[in-house]
């Protein structure tokens, strides 16, 4: 058997390979601690059984890495094991084709489970995030209503975007991480936001294109 594992995490990464020896004595592993790793060891190497990875990890947005991932190797099942464990994000990377997600804090009996069930062409989400998932579409970016495109401030769709998720209180950080984009770049599009607006700060901003019906 043949596994990729990826965490910019030491421990977490040895932690995982134990399980894996643990539950198969004939695993070969190869270990990555970025995405820009894992695309190194995935344009060299194929036929990979199973990838475990991290979803934020160093060398490339989670949305971008995911499906570059998927790309190379198109036909490997991919468990994310990851701390971030909001049922719209899970959503995200099922979507992309994940076929399973594990949060971080889960039992080593737990990650087993999850990996059998993968191994054998099922698809593992944690129990308590299947009734989110069937009720609603859990995608944040669903919800926003952007009024006017065509705007007198000339604002681009990203910027209308980051806009409304500093207008339900996210953070630079975490508009980039919804948005799949560095949080420099955030501030980028923040900083020109302010100038079309002529104003300082989010509070101002937030009042000029909501009198303006820019965004609800």
């Amino acid at each position: 058997m043949k596994i990729l594992i990826a965490d910019d995490h030491e421990l977490f990464l040895k932690g995982l390979e134990f399980i894996l020896a643990d539950m198969n004595d004939d695993v070969t592993t190869y270990l990555a601690k970025s995405y820009t790793e894992v695309f190194g060891i995935l344009e060299k190497e194929r036929d990979f059984d199973l990838i475990l990875t991290d979803l934020a990890m160093p060398g490339a947005s989670w949305n971008y890495g995911i499906e570059h991932i998927n790309q190379l190797a198109p036909h490997t099942p991919i468990i994310i094991i990851s701390a971030v464990f909001e049922p719209r994000v899970v959503s995200k990377t099922v979507e992309t084709g994940v076929s399973g997600f594990i949060h971080k804090t889960s039992s080593n009996d737990e990650i087993k489970t999850a990996i059998k069930i993968v191994l054998s062409g099922g698809s593992y989400v944690p129990p308590e995030l299947l009734v989110d998932e069937t009720k609603k579409n859990l995608s944040l970016t669903n919800d926003i209503k952007v009024i006017d495109y065509e705007n007198e401030y000339n604002f681009s769709q990203r910027q209308l975007d980051v806009l409304n998720f500093i207008s339900r209180g996210l953070s630079n950080k975490q508009i980039a991480f919804e948005l799949g984009i560095t949080e420099g770049t955030v501030k980028s599009y923040v900083t020109e936001i302010f100038k079309k607006l002529n104003v300082f700060n989010r509070t101002a901003a937030l009042i000029e294109v909501k009198r303006k019906g820019l965004i609800e």
